[in-house]
């Protein structure tokens, strides 16, 4: 077999020395102004490659594809090599294009383009091979993990070419401060890359979930991703919440205590002022519930319910107290007093206002004097008096009026 491929080899590479002679003899003057054109090809591995050769004038003159080996590919359209994954696209005077399929990572490098003048004259097209790197996995995390506790998450994926690049979410936001570390593998043509993401967990990341995401070009836009569900233990946290803000005399009570933890804490214990509920047949416990089916003033007093899990134990209180219901219907209903009171200041402001007005009106009434009763003061008689006003109207002052 081998001996056979090297017999096609010399074949093609006398018929090339062939046609150099017989474009020697024949060439056109635009002969020399011939050159083949190329292009750098980046496909992904497992793609596949196409490699095209193109001359804008060409004086029937051969075209040839030979690999980073130097072994032709294809002569015209000619196939050279034996390689099932190389088959002829289109081949004449002015093109001559080839495709490698399945490509891997050993077929990266420089392909060359032959066009047999006199010189040979060639073009180079360099051959990208994208390394896919493998679905990433997240590493560190063993359930379940207690409120408090340093967690450390590592993200690694292999393979990639170039580097792969490694974020990291959490609640949908990025966390910038991780580590990153890449590490050539045994092929010495891909990579391992990782990223160690650390962090305290609290209550509020239980249920979370933490993504490693793996960017590369290879993956045309679409990223691979890990995500880690994260399950955290904690200490319950308790409050009691009563069925009414007034609780009344004769009227039930229902007292929930809601408790929250992981575990979950089940049952509740309930007790009152630092005892046992002390009337088992009026408050009934269900559950979380406190069922105080008919208050009176002797249920006045200190409850407290107590929620453990396997983490720890947390407990909250409240103070009852049993209000009279005529007491708080006339706390709730209008103040009659209040109102009478109101109401007799206004009067009482308002009678006095009245009287004050009255004096001042009468203290400044007036009263129109005639002529004939300005001179009556002291005549003895009515003539008198009139000639008295008269005479006196010469050194009197200005009539003076009042208006009410």
């Amino acid at each position: 077999m081998i001996w056979k491929r090297s017999a096609v080899l010399r074949f093609y590479s006398v018929c090339g020395l062939l046609l150099q002679a017989a474009a020697s003899k024949n060439k056109v003057k635009g002969s020399q102004g011939q050159f083949p054109l190329t292009q750098n090809v980046t496909v992904v591995e497992g793609g596949t490659a196409i490699l095209t050769c193109r001359v804008d004038q060409n004086d029937n003159t051969s075209l040839q594809w030979s690999n980073p080996a130097q072994q032709t590919l294809y002569f015209d359209d000619k196939k050279a090599l034996r390689d099932n994954r190389i088959e002829l696209v289109r081949a004449s005077w002015h093109e001559l294009s080839i495709s490698v399929s399945d490509v891997s990572l050993s077929d990266e490098g420089q392909y060359t383009c032959s066009l047999f003048t006199m010189p040979v004259k060639t073009s180079k097209a360099y051959l990208t091979v994208l390394g896919v790197p493998e679905k990433p996995q997240i590493s560190g995390f063993s359930s379940p993990v207690m409120e408090g506790d340093l967690m450390q998450l590592t993200c690694k994926t292999s393979g990639s070419k170039p580097a792969a690049d490694i974020r990291w979410f959490k609640n949908d936001k990025e966390i910038k401060d991780v580590k990153y570390l890449k590490e050539e593998d045994a092929n010495r043509k891909t990579f391992t890359v990782s990223s160690t993401l650390d962090f305290r967990v609290d209550r509020s990341d239980d249920g979370v979930a933490v993504i490693c995401r793996v960017d590369h070009e290879s993956l045309n836009a679409t990223p691979q991703v890990a995500m880690q569900v994260l399950e955290i233990h904690y200490t319950p946290s308790v409050k009691i919440i009563p069925s009414t803000p007034f609780p009344q005399e004769g009227q039930p009570l229902i007292l929930t205590c809601e408790s929250k933890g992981k575990p979950l804490p089940e049952p509740v214990l309930w007790t009152k002022d630092g005892g046992e509920l002390p009337d088992p047949d009026r408050m009934v416990v269900s559950g979380r519930e406190l069922n105080i089916l008919f208050l009176n003033k002797t249920d006045n007093g200190t409850y407290r319910c107590e929620a453990t899990n396997t983490i720890g134990q947390s407990s909250a209180e409240y103070v009852l107290i049993v209000h009279d219901p005529n007491a708080l219907a006339g706390q709730n209903g209008p103040d009659h007093a209040l109102i009478g009171g109101i109401v007799a200041v206004v009067v009482f402001v308002t009678l006095c206002s009245i009287f004050l007005l009255g004096r001042y009106l009468a203290r400044h009434k007036g009263t129109y004097l005639t002529n004939e009763a300005k001179g009556a003061e002291d005549a003895p008689d009515a003539d008198t008096a009139i000639i008295n006003a008269e005479g006196s109207q010469v050194n009197a002052e200005e009539k003076k009026e009042y208006f009410i």
